[in-house]
Order: structure tokens, then sequence, then C-alpha cells
């Protein structure tokens, strides 16, 4: 039997059971593909990490759905940094900036901390690329919605900023409240699609932000993610790309409706049509360290 050091982190928040959960599984450089799969099934949440060290002292990270390994995500981004640090693996007293290396080559992730305390991990996403755009009718009804409901003007249209998301605009907080899964058509979109996930958001927050935002899957992956930081970073730069905010840093609300409230801070980095980065952070607390035996 083997053993690993494991935590749960919810991310995206400054009080335990808010944000994001996620499971961070440390020191598993050997593990293969088919046992993350099936550890991410036994955790049972929208993602789980896997860390380690290499030996040039740098760290390197996998992520993990309970269906399949995502190239980049944000949640576990903030999570597994924060676990990093929390369990000494990591030193900060006060700021630092290190690579992180996925699967997909490294990017580069700021810890703020007091003393030693992290209060804030920022994850730098990769270069938004403007991908596939869609009808608002090939869209919409996959998630009860019409035409009506679509913010007017705006194009859905997938973003990827490291894993391709499909942003959909909606034009009021009740439209968004009213969207659900239609599982066929949406499955018959995601099939015919260029998006791994589909983020549903509205201008104006719940509380104190800019935006409010839902996230959907299907099984086995969770049906709705309670805050999703790859594609926050994504709807941010289809905001300033589009000109749909004025300032290129705000605050990113989602998940209060499920009860899991979460808020990010976002910056964009760069000009309207020559955007370079999207900086995604926020804070995390630990929920539960403990052993994993497989």
């Amino acid at each position: 039997m083997l053993t690993f050091p494991f935590m749960q982190v919810d991310a995206f928040t400054t009080r335990p059971l808010g944000g994001n959960p996620c499971a961070i599984v440390f020191d598993c450089p050997n593990l293969d593909d088919n046992t993350c799969l099936a550890i991410a099934r036994e955790m049972n949440l929208s993602e789980t990490a896997f860390v380690w060290q290499k030996a040039d002292g740098d760290f390197c990270a996998r992520y993990f759905t309970p269906a399949e390994e995502i190239p980049l995500a944000g949640h576990p981004t903030i999570a597994t940094v924060f676990a990093l640090v929390d369990t000494g693996r990591l030193q900060v007293t006060d700021y630092r900036k290190i690579p992180l290396e996925l699967r997909d080559g490294p990017i580069d992730v700021e810890i703020f901390a007091l003393n030693g305390k992290v209060e804030r991990v920022v994850m730098s996403q990769r270069k938004p690329q403007f991908l596939r755009t869609y009808a608002p009718e090939e869209v919409l009804p996959a998630f009860g919605l019409t035409i009506a409901d679509g913010l007017p003007g705006a194009l859905i249209q997938t973003v990827s900023t490291g894993t391709p998301q499909l942003m959909i605009p909606l034009k009021s907080h009740l439209a968004l409240q009213r969207a659900h899964l239609e599982i066929k058509k949406y499955l018959n979109l995601r099939e015919s699609g260029d998006f791994f996930s589909p983020h549903l958001f509205c201008l104006g927050g719940v509380g104190n932000g800019a935006t409010f935002a839902r996230h959907f899957g299907v099984p086995p992956d969770t049906q709705e993610d309670p805050f999703t930081g790859s594609a926050t970073g994504g709807m941010a730069a289809y905001l300033w790309h589009y000109g749909l905010i004025e300032q290129p840093s705000f605050i990113a609300e989602q998940g209060h409706w499920m009860a899991r409230p979460g808020q990010a801070q976002v910056e964009v980095i760069g000009a309207r049509n020559d955007i370079q980065t999207v900086k995604v952070g926020g804070p995390a607390v630990t929920v539960i360290q403990g052993e994993l035996s497989i």
C-alpha cells in the first residue's frame, strides 16, 4: 500500500466551507494517469491537484477532474500554492514569485504574505486566444434560455487562457438564475464545439463585484462549479477585449447562490487588442489535512 500526504483547501475565500474546494496530493511524481483519475473520482471535487518538487527545486502540478486531466485551472493553482506554503514545502516571508510547471508549461504565481502567512495567491494565465464564435440559438437553449436572455450585441465565444471556456454573456441576474443544463442539448453542443466547459455571466455582482458568474459541467464532473478561476481569466479577457468593462482591474464573484461565496481580484495586462496575460488571485484556507492510502 502507498501513502501520500494530502489536504483539502477552499480557494477564493477567507472562511472554511466557502469558495471552491480542491484536494491536493503531495510528493507524487510517479503516479500514473489512471491512478490520478481514480483519486480525483474518489475526492469527487471539481478538481484534484497532484504536486511534487523537482530536482531543481521548482514545483510541478497536474490537475484532474473526475473525468479527465485539464491543462490549466485557477482554483487548484491558488489552493496548491497556498498548501505548499501552509505545509512548509515553500518558504515565503512577505512576497515571492515562483514558476509552477503545469502540463503545457510553466506559469508565474505570486504569493503575498504577512509574517509568513499567505494572504493572497495570484496566478498569471496564458495569453488569451479568441476562438470560435456561436450563434445565440446554437447555445442558449442548452441552458434553458432564449435569445432574449443574452446580453444584447455581445458575442458568444470560446476564449482560452490555458483551458478553452465558452463565454456566454447574459443580460441580467434573473437570466443567470434561470440557467440550467438541458443535458441532451448541452452534450450535443459540447460534442460539436471547441470548448471544455461553459461560463455564463452578467455584469454586476451580488456584493461588491463587477461580475457574477455560473459554471456548469456534467457527471462524472461536478454539475456546477462554485468558483472557476481559469474561466474568470477568460471572461476578463473577453470583457476587456470587447470594451464591456472600463477598467482592466475588477472583482469577480461566483458561488453565492450555491452557499459557497467566492471572489477573485482580476487584472488584465495589455491593450484591448493585445492582451498579454490575465492575473487572477485570491485567498485560501485549509479545511482538511490527512494521509491518502491507495
